[in-house]
C-alpha cells in the first residue's frame, strides 16, 4: 500500500509520443517536437505527477548506434522540453533485443516494453504511487507495459498510433483506457481522471 509521501507518475514513450517518429533516430538534429508535447508535460507536472520517460532502443543491440548516441538524443530532448518549460524527471531506456545482434544486447530482458523493468526500476527510484499512476505510448508494447505494471494505458495516435488503430480494426490486443489524440490531449484526460478522484 503507498504511503502518504508518494505521487502518481506518467510514464512516456519517446519516439512518436514525444517527438516525431523518426525509425531508429540516433542523432539530436532528427529531434522534432509534437506540438503541444511540452505543454502536456507542463500540465502533468502541475498537477503533481512524476514523469517518467521509458523507451525501447533496439538499434544499440541491431549496431545502428550505440548508449551513448542514445544518452546524448534523450539530452536533447531535454534540453529542447526544458527551453519551453518542461521538465521530465528521469530517463529510462532499454537497449536489448531477443533475437537482433549479439551479446551482451542480443537477450531477453526484464526492461524492454512491454516487460516491466524500467517501471521497477524508476518506483526503486523514485516515491512512486504505481496504483494511481500511467502509460502513454504510441505502440502496443507501451498499452502491455501497463496491463504488466497492473496501471491505466493511454495510446496516442501520433507516432505509430493510428496504424495500430487501424491494424486492430477496433480490437486491439491489449487494454486501453483512453486514445488520444496526442500528447497533449492525453495529459487533460489523465488530470481530468485525477481530478475525479479516479
Amino acid at each position: 500500500m503507498a504511503n502518504n509521501n508518494t505521487r502518481p507518475a506518467v510514464f512516456l514513450d519517446r519516439d512518436g509520443t514525444i517527438n516525431r517518429e523518426v525509425e531508429y533516430l540516433s542523432w539530436p538534429d532528427q529531434l522534432e517536437l509534437i506540438p503541444g508535447a511540452a505543454t502536456a508535460l507542463r500540465l502533468l507536472r502541475e498537477a503533481g505527477f512524476i514523469i517518467i520517460v521509458v523507451t525501447n532502443q533496439s538499434g544499440v543491440a541491431r549496431g545502428f548506434f550505440d548508449e551513448e548516441r542514445v544518452k546524448k538524443v534523450n539530452k536533447a530532448l531535454e534540453t529542447m522540453l526544458f527551453q519551453k518549460g518542461a521538465v521530465v524527471d528521469a530517463w529510462y531506456y532499454c537497449p536489448h533485443h531477443p533475437e537482433a545482434g549479439k551479446p551482451p544486447y542480443r537477450k531477453t530482458c526484464s526492461c524492454r516494453k512491454p516487460y516491466p523493468g524500467m517501471v521497477e526500476q524508476a518506483c526503486r527510484d523514485f516515491p512512486i504511487n504505481l496504483s494511481c499512476s500511467f502509460v502513454v505510448g504510441d505502440n502496443l508494447s507501451d498499452m502491455g507495459l501497463a496491463e504488466n505494471c497492473g496501471i491505466r494505458a493511454v495510446l496516442v495516435r501520433t507516432g505509430h498510433g493510428e496504424k495500430v488503430l487501424q491494424r486492430a480494426a477496433g480490437k486491439l490486443s491489449e487494454p486501453v483506457d483512453f486514445v488520444a489524440a496526442d500528447l497533449l490531449d492525453a495529459a487533460k484526460w489523465i488530470c481530468a481522471v485525477q481530478r475525479a478522484g479516479g
